[in-house]
């Protein structure tokens, strides 16, 4: 599981019923902006917890705190949307000190997606320098293309995916222009089972931050079939004059969707995952939608996808679409109010977590072959990290530091 800040033990005690509900509702608002969840009232609602249409109960925002609101916002990575939300809102919907965090955030988030946008550049003209076949993966360019925004999510480092036969050469490329391996990526767990590296440049009183990879999903959780196959189907975007490569729209929702599945797994919010869910599903007309699904069953990840789906219906609401209809047979025997709070507050001790082996046997569709060999792949991964990782303190770097009114700082970046 990932590092936690001290923000998840206050979020534990208190409970914070009010505040995730409040946060849920501007999530449904930006989501839904035609539509009138506020029945005229100066407070946002609580939606009712349910894969169905909003149901309104009014929450006032005296009765809320603000520090609480924006500990759930950061660590789902979605305060940015509840900063648009609430410009959509009437007057008073937010708390006292809330409206000045978010503007405080969101021009965090532009600096920090600014340079990360700089180090992309500089990154892919290094690659094709080398000629290595490669594509970026989330940040600020796939936020663009979800929201018309390049900074909807802070992003503290640059992922791109290059072939297992290319990792090396793509290595040696970042190294030319200043990257170099972070000591704690170097290990056999890292690059064969993670399939990743970190790689970090210093440039003055800040550091640039690659994730290399060439796979996508940690062992635990089916991993793609095809992982070239992202690169194979990748499209171009232009920023600042400049093409760069991203991945199609169906990968886009499948690479959500796979991150919700590694945030379920870890127990980690990952609200901001089932956002780009529901950004990328709903773009899709039907036909587009049973291609999405044929898809998802050729890579082996259809049941992954169903989550991802199903996750975001809870949060923000069904959609009645042909990917809806197939998304309530996962994972059936957990609820949607438990499972919303599993994607939104995975800190509540009153959760009944499913063991992640039955995790597992869902998402692999119940298949024993494949199910065992996933179960294999994460057993010989975990008796790796056993053998080659040394426990340590890990602490966020200094420029991925984000002061919370009334709280600490904390670690921002988009993972």
């Amino acid at each position: 599981m990932a590092v936690q800040d001290g923000s998840y033990e206050r979020l534990r005690v208190t409970g914070c019923a009010d505040e995730v509900a409040y946060v849920q509702a501007c999530l449904r608002l930006f989501f839904a902006p035609g539509a009138d969840i506020t029945d005229g009232r100066v407070d946002v609602p609580a939606p009712t917890v349910s894969a169905t249409p909003i149901t309104a109960a009014p929450i006032t925002a005296a009765s809320i705190s603000a520090a609480n609101i924006a500990d759930i916002a950061r660590l789902n990575k979605v305060a940015v949307f509840l900063l648009k939300a609430l410009k959509r809102a009437p007057a008073g919907a937010a708390p006292a000190q809330l409206s000045e965090w978010l503007d405080g955030y969101r021009r965090r988030t532009m600096s920090m997606n600014a340079a990360c946008i700089g180090d992309s550049m500089a990154i892919d003209r290094a690659l094709r320098d080398r000629q290595v076949d490669f594509v970026f993966l989330k940040g600020p360019l796939q936020q663009h293309l979800l929201y018309g925004d390049h900074f909807m999510k802070p992003s503290g480092d640059v992922d791109i995916l290059v072939s297992p036969a290319r990792f090396g050469q793509a290595r040696e490329a970042l190294r030319a222009i200043g990257y170099e391996v972070a000591g704690k990526s170097r290990s056999v767990w890292w690059v064969r089972f993670l399939g990743e590296q970190h790689m970090v440049r210093e440039d003055g009183a800040r550091a640039s931050t690659v994730d290399l990879h060439h796979r996508l999903q940690q062992p635990g959780s089916p991993s793609p079939r095809d992982t070239d196959g992202f690169l194979r189907r990748k499209r171009e975007v232009e920023v600042a004059g400049a093409v760069m490569p991203v991945i199609s729209a169906a990968d886009t929702l499948l690479l959500s969707s796979i991150s919700v599945a590694k945030a379920f797994f870890n127990r980690e919010p990952c609200a901001g995952y089932v956002c780009d869910v529901r950004a990328s599903a709903s773009r899709l007309n039907e036909a587009e939608q049973q291609r999405v699904l044929d898809h998802a069953a050729g890579q082996g990840l259809a049941d992954t996808l169903l989550l991802g789906l199903r996750a975001a219906d809870v949060l923000l609401g069904a959609t009645n679409t042909l990917l809806s209809d197939r998304t309530t047979r996962i994972l059936a025997r957990i609820d949607n109010a438990d499972l919303f709070h599993m994607v939104m507050a995975p800190w509540l001790a009153s959760l009944r977590w499913p063991q992640r082996r039955h995790v597992l046997w869902e998402l692999c569709g119940r298949e024993p072959v494949r199910y065992l060999a996933e179960a294999g792949w994460a057993a010989s991964a975990d008796l790796s990290r056993r053998i080659f990782e040394r426990p340590a303190m890990v602490e966020p770097a200094r420029s991925e530091m984000i002061k919370i009114v009334g709280g600490t700082a904390n670690h921002a970046s988009e993972r």
